[in-house]
């Protein structure tokens, strides 16, 4: 069964890759999962790998997508791009860094996008 909070997470993430790519980065990988987690969206900005968080909501009733991003949640994007790096290693690569794309995307209205850029907590 899919929950309509699934369709919602999936189209999030289409929109999150799409400004992603308008913003310059390139998409690597999508949903890749380890025994730790997931990652969202892998991208490359010039020699850094990007991991990429996106979370989206209908509307602001639970708080902003963005304070979704905790501390251990944080802590666990850092482990699992550990393992990505481990499992891929890119030539490019030079650095990693994690961003959160926060999306409000109410019913009958447009998406707002929140893109944050190197997310330490």
């Amino acid at each position: 069964m899919v929950r309509a909070s699934d369709e919602l997470g999936r189209y999030g993430e289409n929109i999150a890759a799409a400004h992603l790519e308008a913003a310059g980065l390139e998409v690597v990988q999508r949903n890749w999962r380890c025994r730790e987690g997931e990652i969202d969206i892998v991208a490359r900005d010039g020699t850094t790998v990007v991991v990429c968080e996106v979370k989206t909501r209908a509307g602001l009733g639970f708080g902003s997508p963005l304070e979704a991003v905790t501390a251990p949640k944080l802590r666990r994007l850092r482990r699992l791009a550990a393992v990505w790096m481990t499992d891929n290693t890119p030539t490019w690569a030079r650095a990693v860094r994690i961003d959160v794309v926060g999306i409000v995307y109410p019913p009958g209205g447009e998406p707002v996008i929140d893109h944050v850029r190197d997310v330490v907590l």
